[in-house]
């Protein structure tokens, strides 16, 4: 029997639906910290949606509207059902259109900033059980809730800034400094995305099994999800010094986690008694997000990373403990990371826009968010 059909046995179980809930209540300290900076840059996201005005947003979406299926209720009713549900438990006011495009691969990506759109992998569609793809779709309501498009798309702009001058080692240096620690706000943001498909769908075991899918394909006839978990316990702290350096390079300049490490991470937050306390009502509101404490999300980020370094077994970190507070250390500067990056984007919004006014910004295509 498929895990499908052993879906369609079981009775339907009742989700909790998050009244009112605002994107805060999954979103990873690192990203909420970055978020609730970046959305105090008076002005910043006018001057990063005068780039994406430049790729014309309507004409991004006339590409899906005219080489991808738009999901409703006529086409892909299934997927349309599993979406509907989705936003109806993280209490989403509006449905922003969903795409469906070929590609093999499983995963999908919200696009846009006035009018954000989702669009998913058909391989999603294929290699998914309804409570895997309502995890996937809930990922990507909380790409959109937590509007990580319009954060994202500095990413982009930047990066091609750093391509054009990779001729000047000064200002290039500047630039890739800059991208990095964009890149590892963003890494933050995906695991937001993934405690909100969980919320979505409200099945750890779902949960866990869209990262194995992700990591193995669509068969997990043969996968062990306790085999899974300990991938991840070995990936952290397996190994030698030359480990931990790969793994550095590995990450550095990538957008996504490696899927073990986001399984293990979704695992601690259920762990944590987190997602019990959202399902039974304890969560920040959206009428409250004006109220939000730019210094005191920037002490949680600082937190998360100190308990990180002093939670993991990586050796490198192991090294810097027996040299003495080494680990400590590097948690408070990478946690403080937080409020240098808002520094460094404000002065990069304010080029931003110097550059937008000039003839010579001519971004190419942007780079979806990834799922």
């Amino acid at each position: 029997m498929t895990s499908s059909e052993q879906g369609d046995a079981l009775p339907v179980r009742r989700r909790v639906v998050l009244t009112g809930i605002s994107s805060r209540a999954w979103e990873h300290p690192a990203d909420r910290g970055a978020l609730t900076a970046l959305r105090e840059l008076r002005g910043f996201d006018d001057v990063v949606k005068a780039f994406f005005g430049m790729w014309n947003e309507r004409g991004f979406r006339l590409t899906y509207l005219a080489s991808s299926i738009r999901v409703d209720h006529r086409q892909y009713p299934r997927v349309y059902t599993l979406y509907t549900e989705a936003a109806q438990t993280l209490d989403l006011p509006e449905l922003p259109e969903l795409f469906v495009r070929q590609s093999p691969m499983i995963g999908g990506q919200a696009i846009g900033l006035d009018k954000p759109f989702i669009v998913l992998n058909s391989g999603a569609i294929q290699q998914l059980d309804d409570e895997e793809l309502r995890t996937l779709l809930g990922h990507e309501i909380g790409h959109v809730r937590s509007g990580h498009a319009v954060y994202k798309t500095i990413l982009m702009i930047l990066t091609r800034w750093a391509a054009n001058l990779s001729w000047l080692p000064v200002g290039a240096i500047a630039l890739r400094a800059i991208i990095a620690a964009m890149l590892e706000w963003w890494r933050k943001a995906e695991l937001s995305a993934d405690r909100a498909g969980l919320l979505a769908n409200q099945d750890p075991a779902a949960a866990l099994r869209l990262l194995m899918k992700l990591a193995g394909g669509g068969d997990l006839s043969q996968i062990d999800t306790a085999a899974f978990l300990e991938q991840a316990a070995d990936y952290d702290g397996g190994g030698d010094l030359r480990d931990s350096f790969h793994k550095i390079r590995m990450t550095a300049w990538s957008s996504h986690p490696v899927p073990v490490a986001r399984a293990a991470d979704l695992r601690r937050w259920i762990d944590s008694g987190e997602y019990a306390r959202i399902l039974g009502g304890e969560y920040p509101r959206r009428d409250d997000d004006r109220d939000a404490s730019v210094s005191e999300e920037i002490k949680a980020a600082a937190a998360s990373y100190r308990d990180a370094f002093g939670r993991t077994q990586d050796p490198l970190v192991g090294l810097l403990r027996r040299l003495g507070d080494g680990a400590s250390d590097l948690g408070d500067w990478a946690g403080t990371g937080a409020a240098r990056a808002r520094t460094w984007v404000s002065n990069a919004a304010d080029a931003a826009g110097r550059a937008a006014r000039g003839p010579q910004a001519r971004p190419e295509d942007p780079t979806p968010n990834g799922g």
